[in-house]
């Protein structure tokens, strides 16, 4: 999917809000910049679509944290958030568009549904050196046997989720390749809302090391 225009929109709070056009309709994202930054974080939900995010908002408080440590951030919207190929396609475009900006070193952040996608953009993409996958489904995690060893990879799920087992994600570490590591709470349900803090230091700091270690290594 080809990017064809984008179109920035004045600051609201501590983003830009971003429009991807393309020629299958229009990505909306909100994209926190850094200046002569090349690292940078990709962020997507689940099939709810819009600006879902679990673990009590821990999307846009990473999003605006992460920039003190230099990293720039872009949460996509998904055009059709049930349909996985074109999701796919939505954060291969977002890459695009980031690299457009300078980035040179990606990690991809997903929940739920969004972990296939993260995984399966990661696979496609040189660019990505780390995935978070939070309370990932099942299917359409394949393409974590064909990520490069560059590209690490993290699972996070409750051993309570109603919606997605933790087999999923265990699942996906058995396929996935070195360098990886998977975080199983037992108390924590789909949402990861009953280990939010611990989620966000653990996604914090996985991001922050691993992009910085990317960076240092291939300069």
């Amino acid at each position: 999917m080809r990017l064809q225009d984008v179109v920035v929109e004045p600051q609201a709070e501590a983003y830009y809000p971003v429009k991807l056009v393309t020629r299958q309709g229009s990505i909306r994202c909100r994209y926190y910049p850094v200046k002569n930054t090349e690292k940078a974080v990709i962020w997507v939900g689940g099939v709810g679509g819009g600006w879902d995010t679990p673990a009590h908002g821990l999307y846009p408080r990473l999003c605006e944290d992460l920039t003190s440590e230099e990293i720039a951030s872009l949460r996509i919207r998904y055009r059709y958030p049930t349909e996985l190929v074109d999701s796919i396609l939505d954060v291969l475009t977002g890459i695009t568009y980031l690299r457009d900006e300078g980035i040179k070193y990606l990690a991809l952040v997903g929940h739920s549904f969004g972990g296939a996608v993260v995984i399966q953009a990661a696979a496609q993409s040189p660019y990505v050196y780390t995935v978070v996958a939070l309370a990932t489904q099942a299917f359409g995690i394949n393409a974590a046997s064909e990520l490069a060893t560059r590209c690490s990879l993290l699972l996070i799920h409750g051993m309570v989720d109603q919606v997605l087992p933790p087999s999923c994600s265990q699942q996906v570490y058995q396929q996935a390749l070195e360098s990886k590591h998977i975080i199983l709470y037992p108390q924590a349900n789909h949402q990861l809302d009953e280990v939010a803090d611990e989620v966000y230091h653990v996604v914090r700091d996985w991001i922050i090391q691993h992009l910085n270690k990317a960076s240092v290594s291939l300069i």
